[in-house]
């Protein structure tokens, strides 16, 4: 498989979609400390504001994420 071909997630994405997309995006989540991967929130919210929030960079998270 060619990198072009691999999926990444982008900050517009919700964690939810992220997830399905990439199921061992979840160590990388945790570890940022975000840790309610399956409330409702996370059905609907993207990674930008969900960052946000948390005070993480959300380039830095995106690195970690397309990198699990």
């Amino acid at each position: 498989m060619k990198d072009e071909d691999v999926k990444k997630a982008t900050k517009d994405m919700t964690i939810a979609d992220i997830l399905k997309m990439k199921p061992q995006a979840a160590a990388a989540l945790m570890s940022h400390g975000m840790h309610c991967l399956g409330c409702v929130i996370a059905q609907g919210e993207t990674l930008a504001p969900a960052a946000e929030v948390h005070g993480i960079p959300v380039e830095e998270l995106l690195g970690a994420i397309n990198e699990s």
